[in-house]
């Protein structure tokens, strides 16, 4: 009876094994069909960069291929989002993607014949625009999805909702934009997303391979803004003023201590980069202010409260310890981007039948504004590689460059990733696990 049991037990371990690895034929069809078109679209849009909130053109685009796909379109969502329903033929749950959509003020310097040329006003300068984080490629990859699901929207058991969403990297001064805009207007409702999948594809990591994390994979970003008020006096004659220069440099060093000497590494990593001095008009004069701009990342709630008191606390008193003063101000850019632990391992079958190659990642300290979902709604962010297979990772250009490039035979991975994604989890939510 016992042998019977165990018997019973393996083969069902077994089957439901394989059944989670199985993979579907119309997803690998129509991902197989799709590739050549969303290389094609990828190209186009890389070749027409917008920065945030300006993505007019690229908004049309998507809509227009959206349409074509047969989808529900709704357009002018936080400026210029565009966000698309496809209801599958059983009613279930709703499954959302995500896909961002601007460019960044960088000129490109790569040879590829679809370079981009535009060029721009930025912040008082002319700058070049480029796709330099591969947003270009997100997109390309949800329009691809978006068709293949259409192709077998009567099996689904449930809704998929496409988001493509702008300023990602952050909107124009004085203007609100990105994920948080989005759901500011409503994006996550009618109909309410259950769970949210979104990608990013990565020039360090092979084509063909996914990375991920549960938990906190990318680090919440503050930035910080130190203005420093001494007394202004001749070059030549300092022992007359207050110089916040020389203040404001023992504050950048002071902020490294933070880091170093104040924050426990071994839990999870920090960084604090001062990136932005400005300071004086003049050679021989002393100037009455200076002003310190940067960065710092966490990936722990409790630790970035700690760390942004400790940047107030380490400002002010070396800047008084010198008669001067010190005002902090921050901006929240990004929350941690945090993989709901269930969700995540979930769908890990999933991701496997997209790829041979799945792997688990380290904590980056790069961010997303995608974390702006991920506090609303169960969700799971995940890597795609980008980079051509055999090169070392430490000799390609990193993103936001102007000579990043892309492996493009990566994007079939992405697409099949989506796919199972959206198929597997309205099926198991239909069976009510």
């Amino acid at each position: 009876m016992a042998r019977t049991l165990l018997l019973f037990l393996v083969s069902t371990i077994s089957t439901n094994t394989m059944a989670q690895q199985r993979t579907n034929p119309a997803i690998e069809t129509g991902a197989n069909r799709i590739e050549q078109q969303c290389i094609s679209w990828r190209q186009t849009l890389h070749a027409y960069p917008e920065l945030g909130n300006r993505e007019t053109n690229t908004a049309r685009f998507i809509a227009a291929q959206l349409r074509a796909s047969g989808l529900e379109v709704q357009e002018g969502i936080a400026h210029t989002g565009v966000v698309a329903i496809l209801r599958g033929g059983k009613p279930g749950a709703v499954v959302g993607l995500r896909a961002d959509m601007d460019a960044l003020p960088v000129t490109e310097r790569t040879p590829v014949p679809f370079a981009s040329k535009a060029r721009t006003n930025y912040n008082g300068q002319e700058v070049g625009v480029m796709h330099a984080c591969g947003h270009d490629s997100h997109v390309a990859m949800l329009l691809a999805v978006a068709h293949v699901l259409s192709g077998i929207k009567k099996e689904l058991p449930g809704t998929v909702k496409f988001i493509f969403q702008p300023a990602e990297e952050g909107a124009p001064a004085g203007e609100e934009g990105g994920a948080a805009l989005m759901i500011k207007e409503g994006v996550l409702e009618n109909p309410k997303v259950d769970a949210l999948f979104g990608l990013h594809i990565n020039a360090q990591t092979p084509a063909g391979t996914i990375k991920y994390r549960p938990e906190g994979m990318m680090a919440a970003a503050d930035w910080f803004h130190i203005t420093i008020k001494g007394k202004q006096s001749h070059g030549a004659q300092p022992w007359m003023g207050i110089d916040p220069v020389v203040i404001g440099a023992q504050i950048i060093n002071g902020l490294q201590t933070i880091v170093s000497r104040q924050s426990e590494l071994t839990k999870n990593a920090v960084v604090i980069s001062t990136t932005m001095v400005q300071a004086g008009v003049r050679e021989n004069i002393i100037p009455e202010q200076v002003t310190l701009s940067g960065t710092i990342r966490t990936l722990d709630k409790e630790m970035q409260q700690d760390v942004l008191q400790r940047v107030v606390r380490t400002a002010e008193h070396i800047a008084e310890a010198s008669g001067a003063t010190a005002t902090v101000t921050f901006e929240h850019k990004t929350l941690v981007t945090y993989n709901d632990p269930k969700l995540t391992e979930q769908m890990l079958p999933s991701l496997r039948k997209a790829s041979g190659d799945v792997q688990l990642m380290e904590a980056v300290t790069g961010a997303e504004d995608f974390s702006f979902f991920n506090e609303k709604v169960p969700s799971l962010f995940f890597y795609v590689g980008g980079m051509t297979p055999g090169t070392d990772p430490k000799t390609t250009a990193a993103h936001h460059t102007p000579d990043f490039f892309i492996d493009e035979t990566g994007f079939k991975t992405g697409i099949k990733a989506f796919a199972y994604l959206v198929t597997d989890y309205l099926q198991q939510a239909a069976r009510g696990r």
